[in-house]
């Protein structure tokens, strides 16, 4: 059910709980290849065209800005398909879940609200089509957003989200968690210290998680605990993942205080990173092996939350258990990618191979399979 006005207050409020500060897991496309923005897939053959569609060749496109679609009474099937509509349109379906197509149908348009919501956002603090508006668009967005906590929703996401948001009884704080993290983003993002680093990490990784989480109905403190941990570790490769795209977009998500330790140093007069990135097999033998010295201390951290994680694997069923363990063994082996890269992590976004994510699913699936047939609760995967 909807809040209440005074629900709506406590959520709020209470944003900063235990109960609210849960992460959860990201999807297997959070570690997969990025295709170019702009390059559109085929829609489904069921999608109907609304009247807020363009067609693009034989593609059918959300166009964009998502900000000034049309408000009006949306009927809830209308709503939902706007929110496919609109994750497949963004080529890279940069927050689509990869197997969101074999999780129960019940659970789908559910889920694509809630994604549905983040891309768009994410939109405006990343897209052309908002330059010089990207606070603006934002505010606008928690508005959308605070409306449809008192049950008010014009625009056709956030009509699909308030029926996501009644039938799970969804707090309000993981939403805005997201957008705090969107406008942190449009800052230089240089963290000064690793703590630093997970202040961001906790608006930016962990909200999808729990609400993904709870969309099947899984709650409780213990479950919700490990979840943080991997979380963090989800982040953290995706962070390294990336390194070479932050860097072009003048982003850097490796803490100051690492990089001063390993001797990896920058000022506005010489960027030891862009300097590495430029330089190439030409480099100083020194600085290449100082980087790759930072690279394997941030992979030895991410794999240490991975562990702390790992107990998770062992208490989540169903469709859910076995994409958190693609999940898990995707990002394990993606940080053994990056750490044989070296140097050339700078110039290149590492990802894994259809080769590669094969075997991956066969390591997965070969601890989830033993369990489905037992039909037991197991404790390490």
């Amino acid at each position: 059910m909807i809040h209440s006005r005074a629900q709506f207050t406590r959520s709020v409020a209470g944003k900063d709980s235990p109960a609210a500060a849960v992460p959860v897991l990201f999807a297997l496309s959070k570690l997969s290849p990025a295709r170019p923005r702009g390059v559109p897939q085929a829609p489904l053959a069921s999608e109907r065209m609304s009247p807020t569609a363009t067609t693009v060749g034989a593609v059918e496109r959300m166009p964009l800005p998502v900000l000034d679609a049309e408000r009006r009474h949306y009927p809830l099937r209308e709503a939902q398909a706007y929110c496919e509509r609109l994750l497949r349109a963004r080529s890279d379906s940069f927050e689509l879940p990869l197997a969101q197509r074999r999780l129960p149908r019940e659970i789908q348009p559910h889920l694509l609200a809630i994604y549905a919501f983040e891309r768009a956002a994410d939109d405006f603090a990343d897209e052309p089509t908002y330059a010089g508006q990207r606070h603006f668009a934002l505010e606008r967005w928690e508005h959308e957003l605070f409306r449809t906590f008192h049950g008010e929703a014009s625009h056709p996401i956030f009509v699909a989200l308030r029926e996501t948001i009644e039938r799970f009884d969804l707090p309000i704080a993981p939403f805005t968690d997201l957008l705090t993290a969107f406008r942190m983003e449009l800052s230089p993002t240089r963290p000064a210290t690793f703590d630093a680093l997970r202040v961001y990490c906790r608006h930016r990784a962990e909200p999808l998680g729990q609400l993904v989480l709870r969309l099947f109905g899984h709650s409780d403190a213990l479950r919700l605990r490990y979840a943080q941990d991997l979380a963090v570790a989800l982040q953290l490769t995706r962070f390294l993942q990336d390194l070479s795209l932050d860097l072009d977009r003048g982003r850097l998500y490796l803490p100051a205080e690492d990089l001063a330790h390993f001797e990896v140093t920058s000022s506005p007069q010489h960027d030891a990173l862009q300097a590495l990135r430029q330089a190439g097999s030409g480099s100083a033998p020194e600085l290449s092996q100082a980087f790759c010295d930072l690279v394997r201390f941030q992979t030895a951290r991410a794999r240490s939350y991975y562990e702390r994680g790992r107990p998770l694997l062992g208490r989540i069923d169903n469709d859910l258990g076995i994409e958190l363990s693609l999940t898990f063994h995707s990002g394990l082996s993606l940080l053994d990618k990056i750490d044989a890269l070296g140097e050339d992590l700078l110039r290149t976004r590492p990802s894994l191979s259809k080769t590669e994510s094969a075997r991956v699913a066969a390591r997965a699936l070969s601890h989830r399979v033993p369990r489905l047939l037992r039909g037991a609760p197991s404790r390490s995967v």
